[in-house]
């Protein structure tokens, strides 16, 4: 890690957008280290072990036909930073093209904002489906990324299993590949709603009702992604879920700051909503019934129906 060359970076920001995206990638990696990628005899093969198992436990509970990403990656914190800049700049290239945008507001300070956000992220995330929202890309291009030195560090911090951990991180994985294969307009849908609220953002105002309804389509997401879990995981996880929870709840005052601008928490929330909206569902009907949010955009419930699962229910399973 060298703050000296990632301070320099930043400071070296030039170009005419409101972010120097080159600079904030050499300034996020400049304050990262990013942990070794040195395989051990068989490790390779385990984490393609892992997605295959994942994919076929999870086909044969969802019903949904779907494969995994073409683009399966074991990555050090470099690469993921890397892989994801591209990400923040087409999201952030699409706010840009707004007169408007960031008005007064120093490049060097975005960049360097934009450096904080990538070294956190990258030192914090552990494995990622990126459906690649946004890209110019075909429809079914995805890609699915292990941040091998994060897993193995969370493992020895969560003193649990570094095999058994990783298992997991994949199938959690490959439950989202499997919604975005159930469900070919999804990602059209994500796009729509996030257009949507940048247009207005970088107006001057502020689209509710567009964040409103990509808030309700992420936490179905993560919602059913957990259900798939609980079914097709095949050892017990509870374990493993509370101990990151308590790793979480026990992070110093900073890092819980950052997390909070970060949306973590949102995501988190998101998450035990989710759950609890599909855990009802399955309760009163079955897995069958919670897979109708994934038929079309419309059977997606609406912020309130997350929060009254029988009423969705009443309105799509006729």
């Amino acid at each position: 890690m060298n703050l000296y060359r990632s301070a320099r970076a930043v400071a070296g920001a030039s170009g005419d957008d409101a972010i120097d995206w080159r600079s904030a990638a050499d300034a996020a990696k400049a304050a990262t280290d990013p942990g070794s990628l040195e395989l051990e005899p068989g490790e390779r093969e385990a984490y393609a072990r892992d997605v295959r198992d994942a994919r076929a436990a999870v086909r044969t509970v969802s019903g949904a036909d779907f494969d995994v990403p073409e683009t399966v990656e074991i990555q050090n914190r470099h690469h993921w930073i890397d892989a994801n800049v591209a990400t923040f700049e087409r999201v952030m290239g699409t706010l840009e093209t707004h007169t408007g945008a960031f008005p007064g507001v120093a490049r060097t300070i975005n960049t360097g904002t934009m450096t904080v956000l990538l070294s956190f992220l990258g030192r914090n995330v552990l494995g990622q489906y990126d459906p690649l929202l946004l890209a110019d890309a075909p429809a079914n291009d995805h890609a699915l990324y292990f941040v091998r030195p994060n897993i193995l560090n969370a493992a020895e911090t969560l003193n649990v299993d570094a095999d058994r951990f990783r298992r997991w991180i994949a199938f959690h994985e490959v439950t989202h590949a499997a919604e975005f294969g159930a469900a070919p307009w999804l990602s059209d849908h994500l796009e729509a709603r996030m257009e949507d609220g940048i247009a207005t953002l970088s107006q001057g105002s502020f689209d509710r009702a567009a964040f409103r309804d990509l808030d309700a389509a992420m936490t179905v997401v993560e919602g059913y992604a957990e259900l798939l879990m609980d079914h097709a995981f095949d050892e017990e996880y509870e374990d493993l879920r509370r101990k990151l929870d308590e790793r979480r709840q026990g992070r110093g005052p900073l890092q819980k700051l950052f997390r909070r601008l970060l949306g973590l928490g949102l995501k988190e929330r998101q998450y035990e909503r989710g759950k609890n909206f599909f855990e009802h569902v399955v309760a009163v009907r079955d897995l069958e019934t919670a897979s109708l949010v994934w038929e079309q955009p419309e059977n997606l419930p609406s912020h309130d129906e997350l929060d009254a699962p029988g009423t969705w229910i009443q309105r799509v399973d006729r």
